[in-house]
């Protein structure tokens, strides 16, 4: 085996047992309250999640208080949100608009994982037992900050009733 190959068996090795492997793909799991993070089409890590307020189906509309359902990108991060830190889904897709238009209404948009209102994640341990954005999932503020450190934008996110 030649040096090259030994180092570099070795830097995959220890990147394997410090859980350090790049994360593919985000899953979210509406009806078990569960996001997770997959590499290598296996999970890695899985957080507590809550939705909104309307949490039984996919997102039609502006002010539904669903989470929408279905493929989509994390294309953005947002460090200065209302909320401890923000990664945008690309809803509404195509579909999704066309959809809403076909019944004269908008889609809606500006859907995030994020962490608690700042200044309010001290409540947590409440508003983890509760569906309260406005479409949103949402995270305890220490699952968002592993999720922001661990996930970079273009990541698909795939949401399942």
């Amino acid at each position: 085996m030649s040096l090259i190959s030994a180092i570099l068996l070795c830097c995959l090795a220890g990147r394997l047992f410090a859980g350090e492997l790049p994360i593919e793909s985000v899953r979210v799991l509406k009806s078990e309250h569960k996001l997770q993070l997959l590499s290598a089409n296996e999970v890695t890590r899985e957080f507590h999640a809550v939705f909104g307020s309307n949490p039984l189906g996919h997102k039609t509309q502006e002010g539904d208080g669903k989470t929408p359902e279905g493929v989509y990108l994390l294309d953005y991060k947002k460090s200065d949100s209302a909320f401890h830190k923000a990664i945008h889904i690309s809803y509404p897709g195509e579909r999704d608009i066309a959809s809403a238009q076909a019944r004269d209404m908008e889609p809606g948009g500006l859907i995030m994982i994020h962490g608690q209102k700042n200044g309010l994640g001290w409540l947590s341990f409440i508003s983890r037992y509760l569906n309260w954005t406005n479409g949103c999932i949402a995270l305890s503020n220490a699952d968002m900050d592993q999720v922001w450190d661990l996930v970079k934008e273009g990541t698909k996110i795939e949401l399942l009733p």
